[in-house]
């Protein structure tokens, strides 16, 4: 076990303890925008649909019920305006972050390939190439990386945690650039629905990939945009020839979404009602949080999407947490998500509407 273990990073929350302390101790308690986990309740027509499909003793299956995989391709090609998918092309997971973990290891990579993230990035990318014992590089513009050994592009959009939007164009000149080199991409594109100044699109449109899912897998989950990270609900979708393989690995795994997850998933995927009221609930937040952490002296930059502002106070990202620790609220330093983040921090709009206006007086204080 501790073989395995070496491989990995000190696991970065911890660093935050002395600082939660600090801002739990603030008169009113603290203000908690940490973490990307959501707060308001599971839409009912969701929670109705996971009861009634309590009573289900038997296992369910790895490649999801027929009306699972219905229900995916259906929004697949719905909001994302993919084309001609078939059940062959979707895949559901348990939870997105066990498949950014494990991926590289259920391809098979090991000692001699790369894997590629973006040079700010969700950590579990580089745990993912880690487990697997395979090397990893970060990038700016992946085209600009040596295609030797590379096997595996993970690309994000929008940005966790800058909320950076990749325009089609660049989308179509990376996937090009990535088939050209017989490079597998991976588009983690779990915060696609929540685009504030720019509308995110996927890879999976016929505009980036050409028509073709050839060597391209889009991973979506469920747990923002319908508040159901605690179902540990997701998917992917793209080229069969990758999805057919993982499908079998995974059933050697037992990595089985529950049978009443993915009654919830059916769901959930059907109705586009709850999601336009997340998504204003999360504007209407963002929209005093920023104001107040620009009159407060912040830079952001990007943050046109997602769930965090990419704030800067041009100075140390743990000086900047310690300064809104002492007011009780509690961020994610930047350099968490890489060192160039150094000087950021990550604001979550992942709060209660009380804990947002508290955020608020508090920044005006």
């Amino acid at each position: 076990m501790s073989a395995v273990s070496d491989r990995l990073p000190a696991f970065p929350w911890d660093k935050l303890e002395p600082y939660k302390k600090t801002a739990a101790a603030y008169p009113g308690g603290i203000v908690d925008l940490s973490v990307g986990t959501p707060v308001d309740p599971v839409p009912e027509l969701i929670q109705k649909a996971l009861i009634a499909a309590a009573d289900s003793p038997g296992y369910p299956t790895v490649w999801g019920t027929p009306e699972l995989r219905d229900a995916i391709t259906g929004w697949v090609t719905r909001r994302l305006g993919a084309r001609d998918l078939t059940h062959r092309h979707v895949l559901p997971v348990v939870g997105s972050k066990e498949l950014v973990a494990w991926l590289p290891t259920q391809l098979g990579l090991g000692p001699g390939d790369k894997v590629a993230h973006p040079r700010l990035a969700y950590p579990t990318y580089e745990v993912g190439a880690r487990l697997a014992r395979a090397g990893h590089v970060v990038y700016d513009d992946p085209t600009d990386l040596d295609p030797a050994d590379l096997r595996l592009l993970w690309l994000n959009s929008p940005s966790n945690p800058t909320g950076r939007v990749l325009a089609k164009a660049e989308l179509t000149r990376i996937v090009a650039w990535a088939r050209e080199h017989g490079i597998l991409v991976f588009s983690d594109e779990c915060y696609l629905e929540l685009g504030w100044e720019a509308d995110p699109v996927s890879v999976l449109h016929p505009d980036v990939n050409g028509g073709s899912y050839d060597g391209i897998v889009a991973v979506h989950s469920l747990s923002k945009r319908s508040n159901l990270a605690g179902y540990r609900a997701a998917f992917l979708a793209g080229d069969p020839a990758v999805l057919g393989p993982l499908l079998e690995i995974r059933k050697h795994g037992g990595m089985m979404t529950p049978a009443p997850t993915q009654a919830a998933v059916v769901a959930a995927l059907g109705d586009d009602t709850h999601v336009r009221e997340q998504r204003e609930r999360y504007a209407a937040r963002r929209t005093v949080l920023r104001e107040a952490l620009l009159a407060h002296g912040f830079r952001i930059e990007h943050s046109e999407a997602s769930l965090y502002l990419w704030a800067t106070r041009d100075e140390s990202c743990w000086h900047t947490v310690a300064h809104l620790a002492d007011r009780g609220i509690l961020v994610a330093p930047g350099d968490f998500y890489g060192t160039a983040g150094e000087t950021f921090v990550r604001v979550a709009l992942t709060a209660t509407d009380e804990r947002i206006a508290a955020a608020v007086r508090r920044l005006a204080d």
